[in-house]
């Protein structure tokens, strides 16, 4: 094989590799992620997610769209004022950003009935039928929590007003944050139909 020849052959070669890893790492966005819970955020949702990345912090992060820095960074910013509050009422479980994961989902909506920019999701409206909050057998959500071993929930994409993602993330993290630290607490607070809100942990 002449000189010029074996550089087109390495090349080639290296042309093919780069091919198959990009193949496989757009083919599997989930890796190290369990597929029922994928599946319970599809179910959920009716998205598929396949973008995958990593906060700054370490927060895995599912979404419908690539996330841009500032949505990953507002992410962070919600778990950094989560854990901060945690550690304030001596928790101790579940306070590394490795412990979560974010599926972010298309929304339903984008505005409230006040007219307020309000991303959120519609889900089955359960405990909450017949509330007030009940459209028809379903209800707008803001998030939902997903599972949690390991940590996980769903919100909704936002194009502006990041500091609402950074809320979000705090208010369902309380949930998986409870559930692990203090359980009567949780219980109490499961259940937003019987009045009450975020944030819980003040």
């Amino acid at each position: 094989m002449s000189r010029k020849n074996s550089a087109i052959f390495r090349f080639s070669l290296f042309v093919l590799l780069t091919i198959l890893t990009l193949g496989q790492a757009l083919a599997t966005p989930q890796r190290g992620i369990p597929q029922g819970l994928v599946d319970r955020a599809r179910q959920v949702t009716g998205d598929d997610f396949p973008f995958a990345a990593r906060t700054p912090k370490g927060v895995a992060v599912l979404a419908v769209s690539k996330p841009r820095p500032e949505v990953l960074q507002a992410i962070d910013q919600g778990f950094s004022s989560l854990f901060a509050v945690a550690l304030r009422h001596n928790y101790r479980n579940r306070l590394n950003y490795s412990d979560y994961i974010v599926f972010i989902g298309r929304p339903d909506r984008l505005k409230d009935s006040s007219g307020q920019y309000s991303p959120d999701i519609a889900v089955g409206a359960a405990q909450y039928a017949g509330s007030v909050y009940d459209q028809g057998g379903y209800v707008f959500a803001a998030g939902m929590v997903l599972a949690y071993n390991p940590g996980a929930f769903v919100i909704a994409d936002h194009t502006r007003d990041l500091g609402r993602i950074s809320n979000v993330v705090r208010y369902e993290g309380e949930h998986i944050i409870l559930y692990h630290n203090d359980r009567r607490l949780y219980q109490q607070t499961l259940d937003h139909s019987r009045g009450g809100g975020h944030p819980i942990l003040q």
